[in-house]
């Protein structure tokens, strides 16, 4: 576990740079202030990159938006890749009809718009629809009214025997340096050991998200290894231990929700080691070389 002052020398490293969304790009303030240099470095050393994000509340597209809006022009839907687009596949593959019900807001909905089936909220399954649910999904802890449609959600599991999905496996985000608020991931563990099923998860830190982008780079030509791909995150938990868990180098970045001071005692406590820890990922003015 190396300590690095910049993280332009991390990506000098690497032929490819997987980030994290939330604490390492942006927080609850909006772009992490000069975030744009860092991809402007990107683009002019030609290095590959994607947005590994447990993100499913928007689709790829309107992920892109949202930095694009923000002033950062480079993000592009082909780069994001979210546990969204996962759950997607897995209901092509393995539900063929039927409802499938979630958790989320209309936008979250678009990764589960699969060929045969029929989309619905939680809170529009009732007697006369519920033996046609096939599957239930998690996707945005918003959207929703978390009273009905989480005793709802738990009724429907105990008389139905289907898949359940959680597509974005965080407990909690930041909403302030010092606050944070429940994430669907949070809820989806309530609910599971209510129900005692187990629900499959295609988030951070399972491997599913980075053998997708893993498949994704070598389609694109060209040898790759996991040797050359770097994983840059704020979260022990998710980020470094799914990098850590795919054979990836990773970046543990104080920016987010390990703060500086917590940074080494977490780790100790959880086991958890980055390849390297930096306090964030921007790279600085004079270290542009344009």
């Amino acid at each position: 576990m190396n300590r690095i002052d910049n993280f332009k020398s991390i990506i000098d490293r690497y032929k490819v740079v997987f980030f994290d969304a939330f604490g390492v790009l942006k927080n609850y303030n909006g772009l992490l202030p000069g975030i744009e240099r860092t991809f402007a470095y990107l683009e002019q050393q030609q290095k590959e990159y994607y947005i590994v994000t447990n993100d499913a509340s928007r689709s790829p597209a309107q992920l892109a938006e949202s930095y694009q809006i923000k002033g950062l022009h480079t993000i592009t839907p082909d780069h994001i890749i979210s546990s969204g687009m996962l759950t997607k596949d897995y209901l092509d593959l393995k539900v063929n009809d039927g409802i499938v019900a979630y958790l989320g807001t209309p936008d979250s909905a678009h990764y589960i718009d699969s060929s045969g089936l029929h989309t619905l909220p939680v809170s529009q399954i009732d007697a006369s629809n519920i033996d046609k649910v096939n599957a239930l999904i998690f996707l945005d802890d918003e959207g929703f009214n978390w009273f009905e449609d989480l005793n709802k959600t738990v009724n429907i599991l105990r008389k139905r025997p289907i898949p359940v999905i959680v597509a974005n496996t965080d407990h909690a985000y930041p909403v302030t340096k010092h606050d944070v608020s429940i994430a669907v991931g949070g809820l989806a563990s309530m609910v599971e050991k209510i129900v005692g099923k187990e629900f499959i998860r295609f988030g951070k830190p399972d491997s599913q998200m980075f053998m997708f982008a893993f498949d994704l780079l070598r389609e694109q030509g060209g040898p790759i290894s996991k040797k050359d791909i770097v994983m840059v995150g704020d979260t022990l938990q998710t980020d470094i231990l799914g990098g850590n868990k795919f054979g990836l180098d990773t970046v543990l970045v104080l920016s987010g929700n390990t703060q500086a001071m917590d940074a080494e005692n977490r780790i100790n406590a959880t086991g958890i080691v980055p390849t390297y820890i930096c306090d964030s990922a921007v790279v600085e003015y004079g270290e542009l070389g344009f």
